[in-house]
Formats: structure tokens, C-alpha cells, sequence
């Protein structure tokens, strides 16, 4: 399964706020475009259009990633079925979904900012689902090299190019040189794990 870097910021939306805001849940599709496009929890912060959120559902219902809920008056509302079709853990739904929204992360940072999707015990049960998650016939995640001078090893999701995602004019431009180059090595780690 490989998805656009729209189709993964919907579908982490979607995947987020039905653990964060279960009252809201399903969305609109204006709910998807201002969680979409919120400044904050977000890496890259992106201006999606709700042309290009209105494609990525397409795309994602395609998958059978996402499906319009039903019954729930005139304005359709869309709801994730990633659980049922990946088989996930609550725990492995939280991690999929911060790497979705954030790209790659360590441990210590996937536990710190998951408290509101899922509470982990400590680094070793993040590590533990990350672990399952790598350890499938078809993998979800994968670890990437340490940087240099960094202590832990960041991991990044494998549902699609979040290494290179597409940019609204908006955004473009924005990223520094450290910005460019993690994205390429996070490209380059992605590769190697599909050649593996």
C-alpha cells in the first residue's frame, strides 16, 4: 500500500481525532480540512484544499481505509476503519497515527505525545508495539539509522512517501536545509526497508 502524502494526512486525521475528540467523530469533510491543515501537531503543516481532501477519501475509500458513515443526517460524515483492515492494537493505532501526522520519531517522543490517543506504561511497551508493528509479513513500520550524535533511532511509518510529501503552495518553500536533509534520509531509509 503505498499513499500519497494527502491520503496520509486524512487518513491520520481521521485516525486522531476519533481518539481525541470521539463527541466530533465521524468528520465532516470541513472537520477534515481544518484538522488537515492545524499548525500544530503537524510535520510538514500543509493547506490542503477541500478538492485535494475530497481525492485522498476517494483514495482511501478505494483502500478501504475510510468509509462514509452511515445514517448520520445530510452532511456525509467519513469514519477510519484502519484497525479492522491492518489489525491493529488501540496501542499500534496511536503509534501508526503520530507517525501519519508527524513522520519519524523516536521512542521517547511517540510516548510523550501519544498520552491522548493512548498511555504507554513506559519506552519499553512504545517499543514493544513498535516492535509487532516492524515484525509483520508485510512490516507498517521501520527503524531508521541513529543520526549522528543522536541516542535513540527514529522510526518512520511504511504506508506510503511520507518521506517526499506534496506541498501546497502555501508551504512550499519553507523548509530549511535541515528539513531537506532528513526528508532525504528518511526517503533513502524507506527504500532501503522495501529493498530488505
Amino acid at each position: 500500500m503505498q499513499l500519497d502524502a494527502h491520503s496520509l494526512r486524512v487518513l491520520g486525521a481521521v485516525m486522531e481525532k476519533e481518539m481525541t475528540t470521539p463527541d466530533a467523530y465521524p468528520l465532516t469533510v470541513n472537520s477534515l480540512i481544518a484538522a488537515c491543515n492545524q499548525r500544530s501537531s503537524r510535520d510538514p503543516v500543509m493547506d490542503l484544499t477541500e478538492d485535494e481532501v475530497r481525492d485522498a477519501l476517494g483514495t482511501l475509500e478505494e483502500n478501504e481505509l475510510v468509509a462514509q458513515a452511515r445514517d448520520l443526517g445530510r452532511v456525509p460524515k467519513y469514519e477510519h476503519r484502519v484497525r479492522t483492515v491492518l489489525n491493529l492494537r488501540r496501542d499500534e493505532t496511536a503509534l501508526m497515527c503520530l507517525l501519519l501526522l508527524r513522520g519519524a520519531q523516536t521512542p521517547g517522543e511517540l510516548r510523550s505525545r501519544s498520552d491522548r490517543m493512548h498511555s504507554f506504561d513506559d519506552l519499553a511497551a512504545v517499543q514493544s508495539a513498535l516492535d509487532r508493528l516492524a515484525g509483520r509479513a508485510t512490516p507498517l513500520v521501520a527503524v531508521l539509522p541513529k543520526a549522528p550524535g543522536s541516542r535513540e533511532a527514529r522510526w518512520m511509518h511504511l504506508l506510503g512517501d511520507a518521506a517526499a510529501p506534496t506541498q501546497s503552495v502555501a508551504t512550499a518553500g519553507r523548509e530549511s536545509l535541515e528539513d531537506r536533509v532528513r526528508l532525504l534520509e528518511e526517503r533513502v531509509a524507506a527504500l532501503e526497508a522495501k529493498l530488505a
